[in-house]
């Protein structure tokens, strides 16, 4: 399917980023379901603890949890960035030694050809 008044492929990087807004929100979900339910466990653990104070310990306790799950996955962010620019530069650095050495190879192979050529039309004469 194309958008209106655009010819082409459907616009397959839109899809992929609601894909993935959709799998964070799901993940999200998860993570904040479990973070209840341990602190629904703990609170049971805790007989002596009022309802209100079950309900406000549930709360406090899910977030915390979901903001320390927040810099964990924010610092493993940055560190993939980090990583991705260090391969980045590694891998352009590789490529211009590699297609130098290409071009040496090449023009020493020119040279030959042409040094055996010359030999080949002074030794003909």
């Amino acid at each position: 399917m194309t958008s209106p008044g655009r010819q082409g492929p459907p616009l397959a990087g839109q899809g992929a980023a609601l894909a993935n807004e959709v799998e964070g929100y799901l993940l999200a979900q998860a993570e904040r379901e479990q973070a209840q339910y341990e602190a629904q466990a703990l609170c049971r653990r805790l007989t002596w603890l009022t309802r209100g104070q079950a309900e406000d310990l549930t709360r406090h306790y899910t977030e915390q949890r979901l903001g320390l799950t927040r810099q964990a996955l924010q610092a493993t962010a940055d560190r993939a960035k980090r990583l991705r620019g260090e391969y980045e530069a590694r891998y352009a650095a590789l490529r211009r030694t590699l297609l130098r050495r290409h071009a040496v190879c090449a023009c020493v192979l020119f040279v030959c050809s042409l040094a055996v050529s010359a030999g080949v039309s002074l030794l003909g004469r």
